[in-house]
């Protein structure tokens, strides 16, 4: 008998649909969700949707920028916001890397916690929450942040004094983004009078990073543009320095323009981020110098339908990559195009006379922007030569306060 007193089938007949079964789970654990992978598995093993790093092209991209400042004599200062991984940080400063920038105070934490202790903070922080957490964290790190106004000047004194920290403060200047950042000289001269006379905060320098020229497709348009936002910077440096304020840090740059910026013998550091990874997005740039940087970063996904002969469905949608930027790209797979993003569904289009993957084949992407989405991602999957070498925590996602 079955449990309600209902007759057992007859021995070899199916079970009947309306057979009651024990679902209560009374006594057993929940089953957890195992990690994506294990160190030693094959890329195919990997389970999906899943970001993968290629190792040898990662160490490469490091190397490369890391050889271009040293060259120059300038600072890197790789930005973290671009992958919010502390492991990645520890192994650009193993390479000679000076410290992090992040974008928020909440995303320095974890790298706090993994050892970093040089911070730039590339924004304004404004908020009585955080700004007492800057000032706490200041205690346990050499930490730095952008300024445009004097009353977060004050606020950030203030802070300071009640955590007994130190903070640096670089005016943020604005060199032709029309985002944050003063807009004059004198608009920063003042501030950093308003720095110096109060205590806690110790003037540090210029910030100058202008965002949208990473991405002007032409090389000699990149190049051009930059050098008109560093000759902004250098105007106002010379002005502060004319009354006595030195510039001990420029600061400012980014994949699209370290090329230029590095040598240009205005800026002291450069902020790179992407460079580590590329996408899709820079991979639309026109690389003509001598920096070139191979894609690393994957997304990895599965074929999850295959409903006709020109179309496939991936794993892969909106909940695994952006698309701010525009849609991811198939790897080395001749043919094949991701048309549209669903929530969980990546629709690929099959060309007449390409090769469809079959039900279950690993395909990997190029993420269109790969900022966001890391923070779409809990793990980092780490491989070298098509191996699983490493699980990295993406201990900074969601770190957006």
């Amino acid at each position: 008998m079955l449990r309600g007193g209902r007759a057992a089938p007859s021995s070899g007949g199916p079970l009947l649909d309306n057979t009651e079964i024990d679902v209560t789970g009374q006594g057993l654990p929940a089953p957890e969700l195992p990690p994506p992978a294990r160190v030693g598995d094959p890329l195919d093993r990997v389970d999906t949707p899943c970001l993968v790093l290629d190792l040898d092209a990662f160490d490469h991209n490091l190397r490369i920028m890391q050889d271009w400042a040293d060259r120059w004599n300038v600072h890197l200062r790789p930005h973290a916001k671009a992958h919010k991984c502390p492991e990645v940080a520890l192994r650009q400063a193993a390479i000679g890397a000076r410290g992090i920038c992040v974008q928020k105070v909440s995303e320095a934490l974890p790298f706090v916690a993994a050892g970093v202790r040089d911070i730039h903070i590339s924004n304004e922080v404004v908020g009585a929450s955080k700004v007492e957490l800057l000032a706490s964290l200041a205690r346990q790190a050499r930490l730095s942040v952008c300024v445009d106004h004097a009353d977060n000047v004050a606020d950030l004194s203030r802070a300071a004094a009640r955590q007994g920290s130190r903070i640096d403060v670089v005016v943020e200047l604005d060199v032709g983004q029309a985002r944050c950042g003063v807009s004059s000289p004198i608009a920063a001269l003042e501030l950093a009078r308003r720095i110096e006379s109060l205590p806690g905060l110790r003037f540090a320098g210029l910030q100058a990073y202008h965002g949208s020229l990473q991405h002007r497709r032409g090389h000699a348009e990149r190049a051009a543009a930059s050098r008109e936002a560093a000759v902004r910077a250098r105007e106002c440096a010379h002005v502060l320095a004319r009354h006595d304020y030195h510039c001990a840090i420029i600061t400012g740059s980014g994949t699209g323009t370290a090329e230029f910026d590095a040598p240009g013998g205005i800026y002291t550091e450069l902020q790179p981020g992407s460079y580590a990874f590329m996408d899709g997005d820079y991979g639309d740039n026109e690389w003509a110098g001598e920096l070139r940087f191979r894609n690393s970063l994957f997304l990895l996904s599965t074929v999850m339908s295959v409903p006709c002969a020109d179309r496939v469905v991936l794993d892969a949608g909106l909940k695994s990559t952006t698309i701010e930027c525009g849609l991811p790209r198939l790897h080395e797979r001749p043919g094949l195009s991701y048309v549209a993003a669903n929530d969980e569904h990546g629709i690929v289009r099959v060309a007449a006379g390409a090769a469809a993957p079959a039900l279950g084949a690993k395909v990997l992407l190029v993420p269109s922007h790969c900022d966001p989405t890391f923070n779409l991602h809990d793990t980092l999957v780490a491989v070298r030569a098509g191996v699983v070498e490493g699980l990295w925590p993406i201990a900074a996602r969601g770190l957006s306060r």
